[in-house]
């Protein structure tokens, strides 16, 4: 009986134990995708409410379960994979995409969140679009992606800074957005690599952006860059070559009818004695010369990207080479821009509790700097500028001639002697000859930079809910300079006693260099806790510090006068040392230390509140306005989820969201309230005066907005309201002159508003064989200046006014209401003017005091250089082995002060004018738009609204056909592919482009046109 009952008992004990295994097992794995891990994807047991998901890392850890259960990997735009356990510990699943599903997760500061349960103004880049974008830098992605995101190029020259404003201009100060790249920081993104980029995620709303506080008030894009996934190594190859060429250039006038024009322009002018113009028509020495034809060539680039990656279950990799090379449009390749790339990525689950890893980025990349602006020496403004009857060489036979300065420079020139008519300025003589300047420009800017992150994450409790992750990154970047003036052109008999006889370009040669490095550390900590309560209550708590520390230097010499000026002596030591010696250098830093954490609570997938708190700290404040508090709170209600929406069959998702919060800004000089002294011949002299009561900027936003899907989610509209409202803004206040030459001190003073809608709409079918989706988004913006200092009512530039009740920076100036005709129209308007220096076919200006005087009284707001709104549209399908895209972008209600219309068409010198010349008034009758060319002062002289023109535009941003080979041996994917960008753009801008960062268009290098041929393929 005994033995019998031990029996039992031993049987029951195995059985227990065997039960055990069945319900006490421990499954880990990695989810990915085709890019890389995937963080926050739904791991559940069917049938049951065990589950979890996976962390930033992709990877997830799940206990009790049974040998026989089905797992369901689960995530928002993704198809769900439902796994068989049988008795495996490990399983790592690889989802493929699913246009349609809506659980997408989404990156939001420092944890991640279902899309279903955003309640912030958080808009995703699709990556499928971004992908055919071929851009050069990943700013430019966004560019007709986001609704109001404006993105705009400086200037169309290789490798120029781009302008990102995400809802407007919301300060006088810095209004670049924040970028976060992996976890870390920074106001610069240009040395990453498009291929390279896994998600974008834009936060332009405070209660989503608020978790970054201080330096978020222009709005933050969140970038994950790709990673290694589970599996076999595999590798990536992409290459393109492109053809870039200049577009939308203006007609000007040719040899013939220049002559004509300035023939007329004398007569028209109060000049004395005969004709000049008159006299050299048909001149032998003239030529006939297509300036912007002469200057603007074919340009090339090319891009090369490598890419392998792989991994098991506890280790997974990456790693990348690229390379970008771009020659510009403008002849003699000193306009060129490289690129070179390498990024690795590692990740390591050391643990099934702890993993670690580190991602880092080296970049290097040399820009041949071109003058792109119309600023000195302006070689785009000298070729709008120079006259057609110039060559653009000289003839062999001119004694000026040599063959290490051929080109042309003072036309017609004998000699220095002007007084005696051996120099024939005023009639020609008054430009550069731009491609001079563009063969003797050697001006280098090389940067070197190194970026990345080492992180460690450890989960706590029985179900991991409790994770803590460390993360330091470095931004470290060096900086080299290198600027040589080679003297060349015609001697004017200018310059002193030394440089007698020299040209007069750059007199006396000159070289100027500069060194330094930039270098930001950061240091986070999160503690992040997240947990599902009984299916209905999903919490999601973080808590964190972070500290940045900013350290920058440069030094800087130059010299002139070199004796030998070949590249090989072009350095410091071999300049003269006589004269013209400077050096200096310099060093600043900043820091920021903060504390921010986060409170997420979903009901049932139906109710959702989240709120943010940050504070920070910032050196560039005193002690007793150091801290700055960043709140924000928001809310979301799922309607289609409730009962009595069931019944609504054609909505799939119905969702409104509102949320309120505060940013700050604290983009000002370092030292800012300090008072700066310097002491020259043992005087102390005050240079700037400090203010202690400099406190943040900061922005209060409010933000509206519902989500709707139908047809099975195939097609979504998103809708915002924002009101975002600036105070406290930093601004530099010049003190009266009788305090001395001191610069400016900044103070808190004014408030400016943003407010807009903004719509996206996105459809997609993938039911048939032709797979397609259409995506539309479109954001409106007003802008207003509210409040300014008492002691500054307004900001004055040089053709722009700052003042309360207008935008920033409107255009300022008189308002154009025709053309006088006659005499009698002049008199009877000017009555207030005593002998009016005005002649019929001069600028008629509006009298807005009714006096009868046209003065500074009468000059009123005639533009904003703020658009009313932004938009793009793009396309992209599939047809079996073909696929085809397309983007459009555009600006409406955008102006533009446009010197370069002014500078050629209205000018009282002997430029070249556009052929739009040829219309000018020439007679009762003849033209009410255009005033008389004339050699004197028609009214142009004024800034007014002739030269402030609408820059509204639609662009063909990009379009691209490509075709997938079927698999070979060896080859997984092959896909070849042609692709346009800036193929055309409609708009009634006269100026060379008018997508532009300037308020002054002074002659823009143009954005090109462009063929792109490329080839990918997977092994």
């Amino acid at each position: 009986m005994v033995k019998k009952q031990l029996i039992y008992n031993l049987l029951f004990v195995a059985m227990l134990l065997f039960g055990s295994s069945l319900i006490a097992q421990t499954i880990t794995g990695v989810v990915s995708d085709a890019s890389g891990a995937l963080p926050g994807v739904n791991v559940l047991v069917k049938g049951t409410s065990i589950g979890t998901s996976t962390d930033f890392d992709g990877k997830y850890t799940i206990n009790n379960v049974k040998e026989n259960s089905i797992l369901v990997f689960s995530s928002l735009g993704f198809i769900s994979q439902e796994i068989l356990v049988n008795n495996k510990t490990v399983i790592n699943v690889v989802l493929i995409e699913d246009a349609q599903a809506l659980d997408e997760v989404v990156l939001v500061g420092y944890s991640s969140r279902k899309k279903s349960t955003l309640t912030g103004a958080v808009s995703i880049v699709d990556m499928s679009d971004l992908e055919k974008t071929r851009v050069t830098n990943v700013s430019q992605a966004l560019q007709g992606q986001v609704a109001g995101v404006q993105v705009t190029s400086s200037t169309g020259a290789p490798g120029d800074p781009i302008e990102v404003r995400i809802r407007g201009e919301g300060t006088i100060g810095d209004n670049n957005p924040l970028y976060v790249v992996d976890g870390i920081p920074s106001r610069d993104i240009s040395f990453l690599n498009q291929a390279d980029i896994k998600t974008m995620t834009v936060l332009k709303d405070a209660s989503a952006a608020a978790i970054y506080g201080s330096r978020a008030s222009g709005g933050v894009v969140l970038i994950t860059t790709k990673s290694g996934a589970v599996g076999k190594t595999s590798f990536d190859v992409s290459y393109y070559k492109g053809i870039h060429n200049a577009s939308n250039l203006p007609d000007m006038l040719n040899a013939e009818q220049y002559m004509n024009t300035v023939e007329k322009a004398w007569n028209n002018s109060d000049r004395s004695g005969t004709n000049p113009y008159t006299a050299d028509k048909g001149r032998a020495d003239f030529s006939d010369t297509d300036w912007l034809d002469e200057l603007f060539e074919a340009g090339k680039s090319q891009n090369l990207q490598l890419t392998a990656s792989g991994g098991s279950d506890k280790v997974q990799f990456l790693m990348s080479l690229g390379y970008f090379g771009q020659d510009g449009i403008v002849v003699y390749d000193n306009d060129k821009y490289k690129k070179l790339n390498y990024r690795t990525n590692i990740n390591a689950n050391l643990t099934d509790r702890l993993s670690i890893g580190t991602n880092l980025q080296l970049s290097y990349a040399t820009q041949d700097k071109l003058s792109s602006k119309g600023d000195a020496p302006g070689i785009i403004r000298h070729a709008l500028l120079r006259p057609s009857i110039i060559g653009v060489y000289k003839d062999v036979n001119d004694p000026t001639y040599s063959e290490e300065d051929p080109f042309t420079d003072l036309p017609f020139y004998v000699h220095n002697d002007r007084d005696n008519g051996g120099w024939e300025s005023d009639k020609y003589e008054w430009s550069s000859n731009p491609l001079a300047i563009a063969y003797f420009t050697d001006d280098v800017r090389k940067d070197f930079r190194t970026f990345g992150n080492v992180y460690a994450e450890y989960a706590f409790l029985k179900d991991k809910e409790l994770k803590f992750r460390t993360n330091i990154g470095v931004d470290l970047s060096f900086f080299h300079n290198k600027s040589f003036g080679e003297n060349y052109g015609d001697d004017d008999g200018g310059g002193n006693d030394t440089d007698q006889g020299l040209g007069r370009q750059n007199r006396p040669n000159n070289l100027n260099e500069e060194r330094g490095e930039s270098r930001t550390i950061t240091f986070n900590n999160t503690l992040n806790y997240t947990k599902t309560f009984n299916d209905k209550h999903d919490l999601s708590l973080l808590i964190g510090t972070e500290f940045i520390d900013n350290f920058d230097s440069s030094i800087g010499a130059s010299r002139a006068r070199f004796d030998i000026t070949d590249d090989t002596f072009r350095y410091i030591d071999y300049g003269g040392t006589d004269v013209d010696l400077w050096n200096g250098g310099s060093a600043s830093e900043w820091s920021l230390f903060s504390f921010f954490g986060s409170a997420s609570y979903v009901f049932e997938d139906k109710y959702m509140v989240t709120a943010n708190l940050r504070a920070d700290a910032s050196s560039r404040f005193s002690e007793k306005n150091r801290w700055g508090y960043f709140p924000s709170v928001s809310a979301g209600w799922k309607i289609s989820d409730e009962d009595f929406m069931k019944d609504v069959d054609w909505i799939s998702n119905l969702k409104l969201r509102a949320g309120w919060g505060k940013l700050g800004n604290q983009e000002i000089d370092n030292y800012a309230f300090l008072t700066l002294i310097s002491q020259t011949d043992g005087k102390v002299v005050v240079n700037r005066y400090g203010n202690e009561d400099l406190k943040w900027e900061s922005s209060a936003s409010t933000n509206i907005g519902v989500d709707l899907g139908l047809l099975d989610n195939k097609l979504a509209i998103s809708a915002e309201y924002f009101v975002k409202n600036t105070t406290d803004i930093l601004l530099p206040i010049g003190l009266p002159s009788i305090v001395g030459n001191v610069a400016p001190t900044i103070v808190n003073a004014g408030e400016v508003s943003n407010k807009g809608i903004e719509f996206s709409v996105n459809y997609r079918n993938s039911d048939n064989e032709f797979k397609y989706s259409v995506n539309a988004n479109l954001g409106t913006l007003t802008n207003n200046v509210e409040k300014l200092h008492p002691n500054v009512p307004n900001l004055i530039g040089q053709v722009t006014k700052t003042e309360v009740g207008q935008s920033l920076n409107a255009y300022y100036g008189y308002k154009m209401v025709g053309i006088y005709q006659n005499q009698n129209e002049i008199d009877s308007y000017l009555y207030g003017t005593l002998n009016p220096n005005v002649k019929p076919g001069d600028i008629k200006f509006e009298d807005l005091n009714n006096d009868g005087i046209i003065n500074s009284n009468d000059r009123k707001f005639i533009g904003s250089p703020i658009p009313d709104f932004t938009y793009g549209i793009s396309f992209s399908s599939s047809y079996k082995s073909f696929d085809f895209s397309f983007l459009f972008q555009g600006v409406e209600g955008v102006d533009r002060y446009n010197d370069a219309k002014k500078i050629l068409d209205y000018d009282t010198r002997p430029f070249n004018y556009t052929t739009n010349i040829l219309g000018a008034w020439d007679g009762e009758g003849s033209s009410n738009t255009i005033p008389r060319v004339a050699f004197e002062d028609n009214g142009s002289s004024k800034v007014s609204s002739i030269f402030v023109e609408d820059a509204s535009y639609l662009r063909l941003k990009n379009v691209e056909i490509g075709y997938t080979l079927k698999p070979i041996k060896g080859i997984q994917d092959i896909r070849l592919y042609v692709s346009g960008q800036n193929l055309f753009t409609v708009t009634n801008y006269s100026g060379l482009d008018p997508e532009s960062t300037d308020l002054i268009d002074m002659g823009t290098y143009p954005s090109s046109t462009s063929v792109l041929f490329g080839v990918n393929f997977k092994f």
